[in-house]
């Protein structure tokens, strides 16, 4: 299957969601913010970048640009559960498969996961 970074600062849901793609036989990797996440993709080729929009240190925008850049061939996938940086990410919508609103339920998120490494 395939190996994800999940970049999310609240640890409760990292692990929610890391488990989640487990469950889907995926390997998963973890970061607590942009910059941790930043750091570990240059230790290792992933397919999917799945990382939050607002986090300390270095947000989910400037990870996904950097990315993006740095890793053309990846898939990225945001979460966020605020409108306004839902927004954000709009000059990213090129980059990203989408952008997926918190709160969302367990097979949200594992469908979600799937429809951007198919795509």
């Amino acid at each position: 299957m395939a190996r994800i970074l999940i970049t999310e600062d609240e640890d409760s849901l990292r692990m929610f969601v890391a488990r989640a793609l487990r469950m889907d036989g995926h390997e998963t990797h973890e970061a607590a913010d942009g910059a941790a996440g930043l750091e570990k993709l240059g230790e290792g080729s992933f397919d999917l970048l799945l990382s939050d929009i607002r986090m300390p240190v270095m947000d989910g925008i400037e990870l996904a640009h950097r990315a993006a850049a740095d890793y053309p061939d990846m898939k990225i996938l945001l979460m966020t559960g605020y409108a306004e940086q839902r927004e954000r990410a709009e000059d990213l919508m090129t980059k990203v498969v989408d952008v997926v609103s918190k709160p969302f339920a367990l097979p949200d998120i594992r469908k979600a996961v799937a429809q951007a490494l198919a795509s």
